[in-house]
């Protein structure tokens, strides 16, 4: 078993130099409960947002990522948009799914279980499973 740094850690199992297994680490954030954020106060926070050509959701995923940045006082600068085009790329970048959200290059929402690769990706919401986390969801993220 062999520990490989990157954008996640990811462990990876080989067995005979023919089976080999990849699982992302969940990376998890620690939040502390803060007050309400001015506009201008947050500053720092950067958003990745990331994507393969012909995923039906990042674009509506922009959008809220945009809007939640607003309502976090952040400047819209803040979140840069990274391609992911191949399954090389996913690997390198542990990337779980099309829409992922890195805030600060961690996803909230990530799950131990999500596989790496090119594939879409859904989000638990309060509406029940979306393509895309809602605002509030991606507030908090940010807070």
């Amino acid at each position: 078993m062999r520990l490989e740094e990157g954008p996640t850690l990811r462990c990876s199992l080989e067995v005979n130099n023919r089976l080999r297994i990849r699982r992302p680490t969940t990376q998890v954030a620690a939040r502390l409960p803060t007050d309400e954020v001015s506009p201008g106060q947050n500053d720092l926070v950067e958003v990745t947002l990331q994507y393969f050509d012909g995923c039906p959701n990042w674009r509506e995923t922009e959008t809220r990522v945009r809007e939640a940045l607003r309502l976090v006082g952040a400047p819209a600068t803040a979140l840069s948009l990274q391609t992911v085009s191949t399954p090389e790329d996913a690997d390198r970048l542990g990337f779980c799914g099309s829409p992922t959200v890195l805030v600060g290059g961690v996803d909230p929402f990530a799950s131990p279980s999500a596989p790496v690769g090119l594939a879409c990706r859904m989000f638990r919401t309060p509406a029940g499973l979306a393509g895309a986390p809602t605002v509030e969801q991606l507030v908090a993220a940010m807070r």
